[in-house]
């Protein structure tokens, strides 16, 4: 993910980097006093960065939104600071696992609706913290695999293949479902047990890197995939 020729940071979290406390100014002079430039480099710009997320952190107001308990919810409530505070920011990431729900799934009670809960109470505490900046971002929920369209022998659903995503944002034309419905007869669904793919993911996600933050040329972003834009799911941002 973080491979080719832009320079890329990865910290564990806001706290990661130790720029406080008695041992900072030895641990960066340590790094400052490197011989192999690029470890220089790379650890200035770790400090640099690290700084400047725990001063926004420690500046922002107190988060406006209910975050569910977890990690996903710790994801979300720092990272709406962080977009509020116009870091320049582009893109960011955040995982909710404990989709695997091959026994018990339930239905409105049960697994799957803790799940949906939990993404759903995040999802709208960040709206919620992002305020006025809101129109500014587009959330994208996707997944890897789909599940079964069958209840398995467990009361639960095994690996499956098509699924949806789910957009919120700003600029997002909402309100609707985009994509062609394959059907859950036995004939229409994949190998007779799963929902058929209709939509490249590339496809969003092409429309949004073009529209939203305007790049044109997808190849370097998706190499080897033709796009053809006009999904429409997104608008003109003013």
């Amino acid at each position: 993910m973080l491979s080719g020729p832009a320079p890329a940071l990865a910290l564990g979290g806001i706290g990661a980097a130790p720029v406080d406390g008695p041992d900072a100014p030895a641990l960066e002079a340590m790094y400052a006093a490197a011989v192999d430039a690029r470890t220089r480099a790379e650890a200035r710009a770790a400090f640099e960065a690290a700084r400047a997320l725990r001063a926004v952190s420690r500046d922002a107001p107190p988060s406006r939104g209910a975050y569910p308990r977890g990690a996903f919810g710790d994801q979300l409530r720092r990272l709406a600071p962080l977009l509020v505070a116009d870091l320049g920011i582009a893109a960011a990431f955040a995982d909710l696992g404990g989709w695997d729900h091959h026994v018990n799934e339930g239905g409105t009670e049960g697994q799957l609706a803790d799940r949906l809960r939990e993404l759903a109470g995040g999802l709208a505490s960040f709206w919620q913290d992002l305020g006025d900046h809101a129109g500014e971002v587009v959330v994208v929920t996707l997944t890897e695999f789909g599940r079964t369209a069958r209840e398995n022998g467990n009361r639960g659903t095994d690996h499956g293949h098509g699924g949806a995503m789910l957009l919120l944002g700003g600029s997002v034309r909402g309100g609707r479902v985009y994509g062609r419905w394959p059907g859950l007869a036995p004939e229409q669904l994949h190998e007779g047990r799963d929902l058929q793919v209709t939509t490249d993911f590339r496809q969003v996600l092409g429309e949004l890197v073009a529209r939203h933050l305007g790049v044109q040329d997808l190849a370097p972003v998706f190499p080897g995939f033709a796009s053809a834009m006009g999904g429409g799911f997104l608008g003109v941002l003013g």
